[in-house]
């Protein structure tokens, strides 16, 4: 990638932070990027596809950054714990903002909505892998949709950014009942066979009814 291509990425993100969406433009992005604002057309066709690939060059290093803290997670709570503090930290960069500003232009810019969804998905699909790892073998895992868990525990920590902007105390209550949920995936977990057995029959029955309902 050229130098001049880099800069533009960085200077879209730089804009989105400073700016958000609705005060990002070919001006503004080239003046973070210091070139001439031309270029974003040059390069990528328009200010839509440069937000596009900044956003999603930011989250692919972003979970590569973290590839190895997720490698290590032996709990669900510390998977949580991870995840708590990955949040605080991207806050604290700006990064969260930019997705949840993505977010909310993707809802009417069909040229947005892509990209963002890709970058939604680079987090869930690491977050999955680590559920699949933790649950597996888990009675837990033969009623959870794993790919649908892991895309609300994605959401949930873009979400927070919002829901604390007006009710800080609203998004700690949240982050304590999805901390809450991991307790009760282990206390599942650490029963002896028999009750684990028990379990997985009444979860069988349970999702058989549910399909002939």
């Amino acid at each position: 990638m050229s130098d001049t291509k880099q800069r533009l990425l960085d200077g879209a993100l730089a804009a989105l932070r400073e700016h958000g969406v609705t005060g990002v433009s070919a001006r503004t992005i080239g003046a973070a990027a210091g070139v001439n604002q031309a270029l974003v057309f040059y390069h990528y066709g328009s200010v839509d596809e440069l937000l596009g690939a900044a956003c999603e060059q930011a989250t692919r290093e972003r979970v590569a950054a973290y590839a190895d803290r997720f490698a290590a997670v032996t709990s669900l709570r510390e998977l949580l714990a991870v995840g708590s503090e990955l949040h605080e930290a991207e806050l604290a960069a700006g990064n969260v903002s930019v997705l949840a500003q993505m977010l909310a232009a993707a809802q009417t810019g069909e040229r947005l909505a892509g990209p963002t969804a890709a970058a939604l998905r680079m987090w869930s699909d690491e977050i999955e892998s680590v559920l699949r790892r933790l649950l597996a073998g888990s009675p837990v895992a033969e009623v959870a949709d794993l790919p649908g868990l892991a895309k609300a525990v994605a959401a949930a920590f873009v979400g927070l950014e919002l829901y604390e902007g007006v009710d800080h105390d609203g998004g700690r209550q949240a982050m304590a009942a999805l901390d809450q949920l991991a307790v009760l995936v282990e206390v599942v977990d650490e029963l002896g066979p028999l009750a684990r057995r028990a379990l997985r029959s009444r979860i069988r029955s349970h999702l058989k009814d549910g399909s002939t309902a």
